[in-house]
């Protein structure tokens, strides 16, 4: 087209995206409501890898008024972008980073929730991007924010996320198109039209009380009951640590009894803070409480069984699928090793033949892939029939495995606190390397035991010199965690950090020993 470009004349929308989530929809909803407005429009699209494993951007002009013909462009502009509108809330900060979005100009209307990137799957530690950081880095760098989990609000209404987020940005006034005009946008796609006119309606009025600032996020879920013969033992404990130990409590109910749940508690009872006791001493408790409830709830074949013939799961399926009437098939693609094989055995049955298969596969352990359709009455009785094992749990081989490292944790933190607060409480992260099945799980659990063991060695090499030398196995027991969390290079790293450390710690020279751990 003519003439020249009138940047007033002109609404810009960017829809960052990954394949699969709707934006192809979504822009071409917004292209074909301005069109039944009467406005000028034009769109384009950059597409990605479908089903979510590449980037994908759409990008809408809109031309407010004038009489001239206006000149479209085929790429956003850093700093003069009017509207971001993400499907998922970590597009709205790699759009900062690239300097589109701009405090006096920009709104952004997103979903808050997250579909983690490969990074911060890989990571073995907790590598996700920090959600609060991200709405901070929003509020500042746009003129307004509009952000909500459109995700869960499809899902509870049976409607689609870009539906809901289609109806906050003809809420929020800022492109030159009616409501009707979107509303005859949706019904001329043709696509789940009454499910979509449902999402609209509801992203607009999300969006119409969002006022200058974002729509409030979802309240927190609300804490599980706890069973009768345990709510006064829950009761008692220190505020501080309660709804841990709730949340715990009705999380090892479901997966044993009530006498588990017991255990736990019995386990945690030593580890609570005093009134008025400083801030470390009440972490260590939360920090404590929370590891030892995940560990105590491993994920054997039993627990695997349980969870997938549970009622629930295939109604959410089918509603999902939005199947109604239709034939749903699940299928599972199971792949125990021996150790998830005879793990749920009792102990004594297993135990000569496990430490035979520990000599025979050091490494690993053979593998049994089955293909199960556990919506068919053979495939759902193989995985109902293992959960007839749960009574047999506590005197399994696994069972008995795990609780003897629980022990020899809960010991160390315990011995570790008695001389150090803040040594007792990293010793005490280190239960968050504890992790995985299979060959990473027997991995992860191995380096668990080698950072106890370095850092009890660090202890008692240090127990001449100090407040210094506990300094030094702090600072030893965090590095050693942090490279564990790095992955095998990280892992790679222990045996030569640990070996430094001691070797100065014995030479006398605790300072020494810190510098490098602290840097």
């Amino acid at each position: 087209m003519s003439g020249e470009r009138s940047e007033e004349a002109i609404v810009s929308i960017l829809i960052p995206a990954v394949g699969g989530q709707g934006g192809g929809v979504l822009s071409e909803w917004i292209v074909e409501a301005a069109l039944a407005e009467g406005v000028r429009v034009h769109g384009t699209s950059i597409p990605g890898v479908a089903q979510r494993t590449g980037s994908t951007t759409y990008y809408v002009e809109i031309a407010a008024g004038g009489d001239e013909e206006p000149v479209f462009s085929l790429y956003p502009v850093p700093g003069a972008l009017d509207v971001l509108l993400a499907a998922e809330f970590l597009e709205v900060g790699r759009m900062i980073e690239q300097g589109l979005v701009a405090p006096g100009r920009t709104t952004v209307i997103a979903s808050t929730h997250r579909l983690y990137s490969i990074h911060e799957k890989i990571a073995t530690g907790r590598a996700i991007y920090p959600q609060d950081a991200l709405r901070e880095a929003a509020r500042r760098a746009s003129r307004r924010l509009i952000a909500f989990d459109a995700l869960a609000l499809a899902r509870e209404h049976a409607t689609e996320a870009n539906a809901v987020l289609l109806g906050a940005l003809a809420g929020s006034g800022v492109v030159p198109v009616g409501e009707a005009a979107f509303r005859t946008a949706i019904e001329r796609k043709g696509v789940a039209v009454e499910a979509n006119l449902r999402g609209f309606e509801l992203g607009l009025g999300l969006a119409r009380g969002a006022g200058e600032g974002s729509v409030p996020a979802a309240p927190r879920p609300s804490l599980p009951a706890v069973p009768a013969a345990l709510q006064a033992e829950v009761a008692a404990l220190p505020e501080a640590v309660r709804e841990i130990a709730t949340r715990a409590v009705a999380r090892l109910v479901d997966y044993q009894d009530v006498a588990y749940a017991r255990r736990y508690l019995a386990r945690l009872r030593p580890f609570l803070p005093a009134a008025g006791a400083p801030p470390e001493r009440v972490e260590l408790a939360r920090v404590v409480g929370r590891h030892l409830a995940l560990w105590m709830t491993y994920e054997d074949a039993v627990r695997v069984a349980e969870l997938k013939t549970r009622p629930d799961r295939f109604q959410r399926i089918r509603a999902e699928a939005r199947a109604g009437d239709g034939v749903v098939v699940v299928t599972e693609y199971l792949k125990p090793d021996l150790d998830e094989i005879w793990g749920v055995l009792p102990d004594r049955l297993v135990r000569p033949l496990a430490r035979w298969a520990e000599r025979r596969w050091p490494h690993g352990r053979p593998t049994l892939g089955q293909h199960i359709r556990s919506t068919t009455v053979t495939g759902y009785l193989r995985l109902r029939m293992l959960t007839w094992l749960k009574p047999l749990r506590p005197v399994s081989f696994r069972a008995r495995e795990e609780h003897e490292r629980m022990e020899r944790w809960l010991a160390a933190v315990a011995r570790c606190a008695a001389l150090d607060t803040g040594l007792g409480l990293e010793v005490a992260r280190a239960g968050q390397l504890v992790k995985g099945y299979g060959d990473v799980r027997r991995r992860m659990t191995a380096m668990h035991e080698v950072v106890l063991a370095d850092v009890l060695r660090a202890i008692d090499a240090a127990r001449t010199q100090g407040e210094e030398g506990l300094r030094v196995a702090t600072a030893l027991a965090a590095r050693l965690r942090l490279l564990v969390l790095q992955g095998p290079e990280g892992e790679a790293q222990v045996a030569a950090t640990t070996a430094a450390t001691l070797a100065r710690l014995e030479a006398g020279d605790a300072a020494g020993a810190l510098a490098p751990l602290a840097g």
